[in-house]
């Protein structure tokens, strides 16, 4: 066996796969495989694209050079769990079923650790997920919504979070375990995260329900308007899902989610549009102050990530707005494929623990 492994990092229409070489640190491949609706109009639900997405993957392995064999570890994005602790999972017939049952939600992300695995039973690597969307480490305040029928949870980008966490926390010649922070990740969510000594103790649930509204989700709503729109005439469940996770926010305000269109009109000058834009920014801003609040403002740093941050209206409106509590970091991009192989890596060198995932 080599010291290759395989980063497997599946999305609703495209499978993300890397290769990273554990003896040098560096990745060696990193790309985009992209999935037609024709490929994947006969498959009734995504867990069941598993065998078509794995045989994609394997043929672009050996495109690339590469054979089963060249491979140590497979390092899988983690899908919908119930809720666990932030670290490496190795891959079990438990975790399997319930991502494969979507027993916590369907989601692409459950993907991962079904390919994972299928590669552990059919040629013997090991596999693992890391940092899953369904960490939950929320204090038990946190836990309180203000409903009994209705505990909070934590849906947040944490991989990418907790990857640029501890980035920020080298650069201040800090251990990650040993500082608090306020992690803003921004993309089709947004995800705000306090930080505590390396405890993602409390989060908005990016997916679907609460925090600032993005390019397309709604974000927190005023439930006296909710409940209105629940039973306008031909109103699903179904429907109204769709609606605050696909059709809200800027989408819903300015016609479009493609960030980079409204930048030009805002540098365009269309008054509308930075309106709007300056409202997200607020709306972030003020996520960002709470979670300062429920850590008594001991807060040494904030960053941003994610793509949105790569928008220089949005950064300097959100930094302006809260850099008094801490300095403000800005890490934009995504870099969920480097942090699956590098969680991998830390716990094949025993950095980090390996735990095994139990089904409820």
């Amino acid at each position: 066996m080599g010291k290759l492994i395989l980063i497997i990092n599946p999305g609703s229409t495209s499978t993300k796969y890397g290769i990273y070489d554990y003896n040098t640190g560096k990745m060696l491949v990193e790309k985009e495989l992209l999935h037609s609706r024709e490929e994947l109009k006969d498959f009734e639900h995504i867990t069941d694209q598993a065998d078509f997405r794995e045989k994609i993957i394997l043929d672009a392995l050996y495109k690339e050079g590469y054979k089963e064999t060249d491979l140590i570890a497979i390092a899988a994005r983690g899908g919908l769990l119930h809720p666990i602790s932030g670290s490496v999972y190795k891959v079990n017939d438990d975790m399997v079923k319930d991502l494969r049952e979507c027993n916590y939600g369907e989601h692409a992300s459950n993907l991962g650790g079904i390919i994972g695995k299928k590669f552990m039973e059919n040629y013997n690597i090991p596999a693992f997920i890391v940092d899953s969307v369904s960490v939950n480490e929320l204090s038990d305040y946190a836990k309180v919504s203000g409903h009994p029928k209705i505990e909070r949870i934590a849906r947040a980008h944490n991989l990418n979070i907790r990857r640029v966490a501890r980035k920020v926390a080298k650069e201040l010649d800090k251990e990650f375990n040993q500082i608090n922070m306020i992690g803003i990740h921004m993309g089709g969510g947004i995800s705000v995260i306090a930080i505590e000594k390396g405890k993602f103790t409390d989060v908005n649930n990016a997916l679907l329900g609460e925090g600032p509204f993005t390019t397309e989700r709604a974000g927190t709503l005023p439930l006296d308007g909710v409940i209105d729109m629940c039973f306008e005439e031909g109103m699903t469940k179904a429907k109204m899902r769709k609606e605050y996770t696909k059709h809200s926010g800027l989408i819903a305000y300015l016609g479009t989610n493609d960030l980079r269109e409204i930048e030009d009109r805002v540098i365009a000058g269309d008054k509308k549009a930075e309106f709007y834009l300056m409202a997200m920014a607020y709306r972030v801003a003020k996520s960002i102050g709470a979670m300062a609040a429920v850590m008594d403002g001991k807060v040494e740093a904030i960053f941003l990530t994610g793509g949105m941050a790569r928008c220089p209206q949005l950064v300097e409106r959100i930094t302006k707005k809260t850099s008094f509590i801490a300095p403000v970091f800005n890490y934009a991009g995504q870099f969920e494929m480097i942090a699956l192989a590098e969680g991998v890596e830390r716990a094949l060198n025993g950095k980090e623990n390996i735990y095994d995932y139990k089904g409820v």
